[in-house]
């Protein structure tokens, strides 16, 4: 059995839809490093930096990391369709799922905790920083969006592990927001992507629709 550790509104989602689509049972464990409570004390036993998604594999072992956990699901489960069967296919979607992970995941964690990235932050350096790391997030999405057209879905022709991570990592610091405008149609793919059958609850169930 596998154990996923993640909460409400996080990254865990896109692991979460994962395990959906490759029909993998899993247990789910509500933890986060700003919830205090048992399950952050056991995924810190786990991880030590306290980060989600962390997925508990059934042998033991640990795997940390957003796109290392969709690289692994759809290597380990090829079924899924999480990876392009396909080589060039296939490398094209690792290149975009470490691309996000290296690039508009680690905007967000400078836009989440700017104090973590300078010397003696006051407020106004703060927001400065906010500020420069949101500009350069919405820019590296509209470089994304360009380089990676939907073919239906951006790793071809079936829902894999480079949408989810893009649906998922797409919802925070203003993004979508912003591609509605920049890139029209890439924001229509995200929408469609997460409003598709198999993971439609899960996203509804993380971002409740507004009322």
């Amino acid at each position: 059995m596998y154990t996923l550790f993640g909460t409400k509104g996080s990254g865990s989602a896109s692991t979460e839809a994962a395990l959906t689509l490759a029909g993998i049972e899993f247990r789910s464990v509500d933890a986060a490093s700003w919830d205090a409570g048992p399950g952050r004390d056991e995924l810190t036993r786990v991880n030590p930096l306290c980060q989600i998604p962390t997925l508990l594999l059934p042998d033991g072992s640990v795997l940390t990391e957003s796109a290392a956990i969709l690289i692994h699901l759809g290597l380990a489960h090829p079924e899924s369709g999480l990876l392009p069967a396909d080589a060039t296919a296939r490398a094209e979607a690792i290149r975009g799922l470490v691309y996000i992970a290296a690039n508009c995941y680690a905007a967000i964690g400078i836009i989440d905790y700017p104090e973590r990235w300078c010397a003696e932050p006051d407020e106004k350096t703060n927001k400065r920083i906010q500020a420069g790391a949101r500009q350069r997030l919405h820019y590296l999405w509209e470089v994304f969006a360009d380089t990676y057209p939907a073919r239906p879905f951006l790793g071809g022709q079936h829902l894999g592990a480079l949408d989810l991570l893009a649906a998922v990592v797409s919802k925070w610091s203003g993004s979508r927001k912003h591609l509605a405008t920049a890139r029209p149609a890439f924001s229509a793919l995200l929408a469609r992507i997460e409003n598709e059958p198999r993971v439609a609850a899960i996203f509804a169930r993380h971002w409740p629709p507004a009322a």
